[in-house]
């Protein structure tokens, strides 16, 4: 077994290695960014070593500076996690030539499934289905639309370079094409630094479905069953779970055989994933899946094949790494009950998902049996330079529907501000009654976005605690959220009006009641089934409302302007899209709010800008 081990990465899969590599008495180099140094997976390294400032390619996408740190620490071997370096084949190579293990598939792996078009050409080789498209070198927009039609629409449009939504576009007519192909190019050569695309049929009732697979030094490849990803949003996955709903005996055997022969056809050691796209309009079956891509790493979504076969997957990549023989053969992998892991991110479902950033001044999940993978604590802060995960709560359960109960209560459970999150959106996705049924597919959420990100009044219950809340002695001393005590007032009841965002309601104030809270601002904040709620003693008329709809577009929240289609004098009309940001790894549009004339444009492709940053001015039109 390796001595030790520096993890390139950051938040909750550095502090997933660690966890494994002190039990197994590995020791550990953490590697962080100037915004990351008071993270936790920074304390619970053995050593630490700074790499530069908070963008990731001045930091953690820097294989120099990572070299640098295996060097000056006596580093054996190094893990990539996943995301940033973890599919890079030239970084793998040099970690080879600097005489160090590295964990994860040998180079030449991650070069034959890096390329989306090289990759499909391989398999379909390899005896592995593959789906109907365009894989040619011709780039030429005129190609690509020619082929596109010749598909058929709807068609996908993937960067050739891509995974994680990047650079994807479904496009449903001919005239939408070119946009579309131009946002995918910006988008993947921004994300890749490579704007090469390829063309699928676009499937009408897709599941994600994706195999773990495992190989080892001595040739030795098997699987760890199938995993479902169906719950996607903008392509990124939001719920998983293991095994897959409705995957019959016979489907499960064809796939997952069907997966180890991609990873043998390419000499594949350590862990992958190989992920396929089913036609689920009439169920799943084996004549009915295809190869879509390859993840030469550990995924996002592991620990819930760790949950349903009992194994550590990082375990078993630290093992091999050190030339061991996989720790079992393919009959000794057994599956028991179900898994389930939703991502608890940190974004605002109301305002289309948009990033939300700032500190955890509460961070509260309370101890329902879920493992909970997390690369931040209370205190800390969610910043505008990495990805907007907070957590991912994973439960396991001995079957399906006790496993999105269980998870439905968790997600309902989560306390943190004033940060915002998708908590909510999570516990009624996964109590959706056709969830429960095992009725998704990849449209799922898009289908029930209105119903699933409309956030809740709260509860009668809830208005009555705040209004107690508020009615609590100004001196009194107030205790955070998550608290199990609380107070008891001994004043008369009275009625009482209390604030909500714009709503206001009323309220008895109940002097026995005992109640738990977190002052902040002025606001006394409660939670409820996932949901944040700030009260206040009403406030009066005007403040920030006298200026909605003077025609400011500003910044959400920091980031890099990449795309401004309009200049001054320009007509355009309400939901047209004046500015795109570029924050947390994703494009956000900002459109306008009312039919108008651009008086003003403030800003220009390349500039970083702060949040509330005034980028547009509008004058309505006549």
């Amino acid at each position: 077994m390796i001595g030790s081990v520096l993890i390139a990465n950051r938040g909750e899969i550095a502090r997933r290695i660690i966890r494994t590599a002190r039990r197994l008495g590995v020791a550990t180099v953490a590697v962080y960014s100037e915004a990351d140094a008071g993270a936790p997976h920074v304390a619970e390294a053995d050593q630490a070593v700074l790499i530069g400032p908070p963008p990731a390619r001045e930091s953690y996408l820097r294989p120099d500076a990572i070299l640098e740190a295996a060097r000056v620490t006596g580093a054996e071997a190094i893990h990539p996690g996943y995301g940033f370096l973890s599919e890079n084949a030239e970084f793998a190579e040099q970690v080879g030539r600097a005489g160090l293990v590295w964990v994860g598939p040998p180079p030449a792996a991650i070069r034959a499934m890096g390329l989306k078009d090289a990759a499909k050409r391989l398999m379909a080789e390899a005896g592995v289905p593959t789906t109907p498209g365009y894989l040619g070198d011709d780039q030429s927009a005129a190609t690509l639309a020619r082929e596109a039609a010749a598909i058929g629409w709807p068609v996908l449009i993937k960067a050739v370079a891509g995974g994680g939504g990047k650079g994807m576009r479904r496009v449903v007519r001919a005239e939408d094409f070119a946009a579309a192909l131009d946002a995918a190019r910006r988008e993947a050569s921004a994300a890749f630094g490579d704007d090469r695309v390829l063309l699928e049929r676009y499937v009408t009732r897709p599941r994600h479905i994706e195999v773990q697979v495992f190989g080892d030094a001595h040739g030795n490849v098997v699987h760890l069953f199938e995993r479902d990803c169906s719950l996607q949003r903008r392509h990124q996955k939001v719920v998983e779970e293991a095994p897959a709903p409705g995957m019959d005996a016979d489907t499960r055997a064809a796939i997952c055989a069907a997966a180890v022969r991609a990873a043998k056809a390419v000499d594949y050691v350590g862990a992958g994933t190989i992920e396929f796209i089913a036609d689920a309009s009439a169920g799943l079956a084996a004549d009915r899946i295809w190869f879509m891509e390859m993840n030469t790493r550990l995924q996002v979504e592991h620990p819930v094949t760790e949950a349903i076969t009992g194994l550590d997957l990082v375990e078993w990549q630290l093992r091999v790494a050190s030339g061991e023989p996989l720790p079992l053969t393919q009959d000794r992998i057994a599956m028991s009950g179900h898994a389930m892991e939703a991502r608890l991110y940190a974004e605002d479902p109301a305002t289309g998902f948009l990033p939300s950033i700032g500190p955890l001044t509460e961070f509260f999940i309370p101890d329902l049996g879920a493992r909970i993978d997390s690369g931040v604590e209370k205190g800390g802060e969610i910043s505008p330079f990495y990805d907007p995960m907070i957590a991912k709560l994973i439960v396991h359960a001995p079957e399906r529907e006790i496993a999105a109960s269980q998870l439905a209560v968790v997600c309902g459970a989560v306390e943190v501000w004033p940060v915002k999150t998708n908590a909510g959106f999570l516990a009624r996705l996964v109590s959706e009654p056709d969830f429960r049924a095992g009725d998704v597919d990849t449209g799922f959420i898009d289908a029930r976005l209105e119903a699933l990100t409309a956030k809740p009044e709260p509860s009668a219950f809830l208005v009555t605690e705040a209004a107690t809340a508020l009615a609590a002695p100004s001196d009194g001393a107030p205790w955070s959220a998550g608290a199990l005590t609380g107070f008891r007032m001994g004043a008369p009841a009275a009625p009482s009006l209390v604030q909500a965002g714009d709503e206001t309601f009323e309220a008895q104030v109940d002097t026995s009641l005992e109640s738990a809270w977190a002052a902040h601002d002025g606001e006394v904040v409660l939670f409820e089934e996932g949901e944040a709620y700030a009260f206040s003693r009403p406030r009066s008329a005007g403040g920030d409302a006298e200026h909605a709809g003077d025609g400011q577009v500003r910044a959400p929240m920091p980031g890099r302007i990449v795309l401004v289609p309009v200049a001054v004098g320009d007509r355009v009309a309400k939901g047209q899209a004046l500015v795109t940001l570029e924050a947390m790894k994703m494009e956000h549009a900002q459109a306008a709010p009312f039919d108008a004339t651009v008086a003003e444009v403030l800003c220009t492709v390349g500039d970083q800008v702060s949040e509330g940053a005034l980028l547009i001015r509008l004058e309505a039109a006549a």
